[in-house]
């Protein structure tokens, strides 16, 4: 039999059924990559995984080359005036931020009325003891080590007393300055330097 043909009409109805997609074998003709097909193409997740791995490193080695600052409150500040604080009473409104307690003494171990500035940490291991205004003492939780207002130890583990801070008083405006630059030691005899305390016998 001879071939058979196909007028342009019949042509082009042949074509419209052709399916525009074949369920056993890839689509043909082939659909344009878009960047939402490749991004969900496993070389996009790939190429995605570098980008995330290059940016942290990246990120992690300028973090590196920059100095490391840490914030820390002026260490030299006011602490109101010396009609602030009762006698014998640590105040604890500094504790938390400028770690001091300041303490209006109405005999200091030389027998005197003074203004000193203590520093919180415990002379043991570092750890900051609380004040026990019912026993009269400042007690370390974390090993028992005890320490009278003065800042004197005598009980527990410290080997040695709280230091204290440099205080005076503004000429100006009659404030507590305390200044944390400096600290004084006990055991050293540097607790008799007059920088480390306000004296009040003549107040």
């Amino acid at each position: 039999m001879a071939d058979e043909q196909f007028t342009g009409a019949q042509a082009q109805d042949v074509q419209k059924r052709v399916p525009e997609r074949y369920e056993l074998v890839a689509d043909y003709p082939p659909k344009p990559v878009t960047r939402r097909s490749f991004l969900m193409s496993w070389a996009g997740m790939a190429w995605g995984a570098f980008g995330a791995a290059a940016g942290a490193g990246t990120a992690a080695m300028l973090r590196f080359m920059l100095p490391n600052v840490l914030f820390e409150p002026p260490q030299v500040y006011k602490a109101g005036k010396l009609e602030d604080y009762e006698f014998d009473k640590p105040d604890e409104r500094f504790k938390q931020d400028r770690k001091t307690w300041v303490v209006k003494l109405s005999k200091d171990i030389d027998g005197r009325r003074k203004l000193i500035a203590l520093d919180t940490t415990c002379t043991h291991l570092g750890c900051t003891p609380n004040v026990l205004f019912s026993e009269q003492k400042i007690k370390c939780p974390c090993h028992g080590s005890g320490f009278r207002f003065s800042g004197v130890n005598f009980e527990g583990p410290a080997p040695r007393p709280l230091e204290r801070y440099a205080v005076s008083i503004d000429p100006v405006d009659g404030q507590i300055v305390i200044d944390k630059n400096r600290k004084f030691q006990q055991e050293k005899g540097q607790w008799e330097d007059p920088a480390s305390y306000i004296d009040l016998s003549t107040a």
